[in-house]
């Protein structure tokens, strides 16, 4: 494609989970920053009022996507609908997740697939899509939603701990790989936050109530704000700063112990 035509073309930041939480509020940051919007969730209806209150406050473009990323197909289907479309995605925010809570013997097998279908492989479905394009145009940002469990993986989340290692693993290897393309891919690494994502049980926890969930919208800023950086991780919030780095100097056996008792509900 004619690099000229690519420059004159209206360009798009793609983000996933967009419907609520974190991907929700830097959709509004990013779109008070006058950037054109791609924003895909399975709920049609909130993504329209979104639109709605996007588009004419700001004088951008939002597109929507309905899809659910837990599906192998629907995410394929994600790229191809803006290739089709001809939408230049040149940010694309992997912000889609979930989690689950429970000793790993009695939570749901189904809900565990689902988790890592959605928390890892549909990252690397859209990584790997968009990635190419990227390359091409000698252009891009990928920022990837990676977790404090990354560094800190905590029983009780022992699949969840898993996929956010994953993708933060995967998120410095690539980016490694990409030096010197123009393509750069970011990790955001929060701690608990104030959103649908924490379920009773987990706010129920000697965790939760030491280190207090973060305003999402704090959350989502220090995400733009690497994304204007444009490389490495940010670790969101000085205590988790602190506690990502306890188990550089505490054995693991008692860094577990810790991490175990931790996550336990918070009986008074």
């Amino acid at each position: 494609m004619d690099p000229h035509k690519i420059t004159c073309m209206k360009k798009y930041t793609l983000i996933t989970g967009a419907s609520s939480g974190i991907g929700l509020e830097m959709a509004k940051i990013l779109a008070a920053e006058g950037n054109n919007l791609i924003l895909v969730a399975r709920s049609r209806d909130k993504l329209e009022q979104l639109k709605s209150e996007l588009e004419p406050g700001h004088n951008i473009e939002v597109k929507i996507i309905t899809k659910d990323l837990s599906v192998y197909e629907e995410t394929l289907s994600v790229y191809d609908e803006c290739n089709k479309c001809g939408y230049i995605v040149n940010v694309l925010i992997n912000n889609a997740g979930f989690g689950l809570y429970g000793e790993f013997a009695d939570t749901p097998l189904e809900d565990e697939i689902r988790m890592v279908s959605l928390n890892i492989n549909a990252v690397l479905v859209l990584t790997k899509l968009f990635i190419k394009d990227m390359k091409e145009r000698k252009e891009g940002k990928i920022l990837n939603l990676a977790s404090l469990l990354s560094f800190l993986p905590f029983p009780y989340y022992s699949v969840y701990s898993a996929t956010k290692t994953f993708v933060l693993s995967f998120s410095e290897t690539l980016a490694a790989e990409l030096k010197g393309t123009g393509v750069a891919v970011l990790s955001l690494c929060p701690g608990p936050v104030d959103t649908n994502f924490s379920s009773p049980e987990m706010l129920a926890t000697k965790a939760y109530s030491i280190n207090k969930p973060a305003d999402p919208q704090k959350v989502a800023q220090a995400g733009v704000n690497l994304l204007r950086k444009g490389k490495g991780k940010k670790i969101v919030g000085f205590n988790n700063w602190f506690i990502s780095n306890l188990p550089r100097i505490t054995p693991d056996f008692i860094m577990m112990k810790i991490k175990k008792n931790l996550a336990k509900p918070n009986l008074v």
